[in-house]
C-alpha cells in the first residue's frame, strides 16, 4: 500500500523573512487596505518561493492583517471604524498603566535611549520622514512598556502598536501630527525620569487619545475609503 509523501514545509528562516517583509509592507501601507495579493507575484517581488509566501500569508491571516478570498487569493484587510475604536480602547487601558509603572524605573542610560528614539526618524517639514518617525514612535512606546517590568504587558502593547501603526500611517497621510507626537514623547520622558507616575499616566492617556482622534478625523472624512 502506497502513501503520498507529505508536502515539506518551507524552511522556517524563509517563512520568517517573508512574514517580516509582508507585515512591514502592510503596517506601513505599502500594501494598501483592500489590495489583492498574488502568491506568485509576491514571491517574485520578494525573491522567495511560493511556499514561504503562502505560509507567511496564513500567519498574517491569523493576525487579521490579510484575508483569504475564494478565486481572488489574498486581500489586505480593511481598516474599519470599529477596528480603530477597539485597538485604541485597549491602548488606553494598557499604556497609561505601563507608563505609571515605568515612572522612576528609568536610569540615565535608558533616558538617553528614549530621547534618541523620540528624535529618530522625524525631520520637521519633511513629509517623507513620517514612516521613519512612526517606526521610532512604536519603539518609544514599546520601550516605555518594557520599563513597566511586566513582560506580558509589553508584548500585548507591542501587538496593539503594530495594528495602530497602520492606522497612524493612514491618518498621517492626511494630517501630519508627528511634530506634536515628538513633543509629547519628550514630556513623557521627563515625567518618567522625575518618577512621577500620575503625570506619566496622564500624558500617555492624552497622547493615545489624541492619536485616536487624529486617525478617526482623517479616516472618516467624506472622501476617505474606510469600512464601518
Amino acid at each position: 500500500m502506497s502513501f503520498l509523501a507529505p508536502i515539506a514545509a518551507p524552511p522556517a528562516s524563509l517563512t520568517i523573512r517573508a512574514l517580516q517583509a509582508l507585515r512591514r509592507d502592510i503596517v506601513l501601507t505599502r500594501l494598501a487596505p483592500g489590495e489583492t495579493l498574488s502568491e506568485a507575484a509576491t514571491a517574485d517581488r520578494l525573491r522567495l518561493g511560493k511556499a514561504p509566501i503562502r505560509a507567511a500569508l496564513a500567519r498574517l491571516a491569523e493576525e487579521g492583517l490579510v484575508q483569504a478570498v475564494p478565486r481572488r487569493g489574498w486581500v489586505v484587510s480593511l481598516v474599519t471604524v470599529r477596528d480603530i475604536h477597539e485597538v485604541f480602547d485597549l491602548r488606553l487601558l494598557l499604556e497609561p498603566e505601563a507608563a505609571r509603572r515605568a515612572a522612576g524605573r528609568i536610569d540615565t542610560t535608558a533616558l538617553g535611549r528614549l530621547d534618541a528614539v523620540c528624535a529618530a526618524g522625524y525631520r520637521p517639514g519633511d513629509p517623507d520622514s513620517a514612516l521613519g518617525f512612526l517606526d521610532a514612535n512604536r519603539a518609544f512606546h514599546v520601550a516605555v512598556a518594557e520599563l513597566s517590568g511586566n513582560a506580558r504587558l509589553a508584548r500585548q502593547i507591542g501587538r496593539l502598536l503594530d495594528e495602530s501603526t497602520r492606522m497612524l500611517v493612514l491618518g498621517l497621510s492626511r494630517r501630519d501630527r508627528s511634530g506634536e507626537m515628538a513633543h509629547e514623547h519628550r514630556a513623557l520622558t521627563e515625567a518618567l525620569a522625575a518618577g512621577d507616575p500620575v503625570a506619566a499616566a496622564a500624558i500617555m492617556q492624552e497622547q493615545v487619545a489624541a492619536s485616536r482622534a487624529m486617525v478617526l478625523a482623517a479616516l472618516t472624512a467624506p472622501d476617505a475609503a474606510i469600512g464601518v
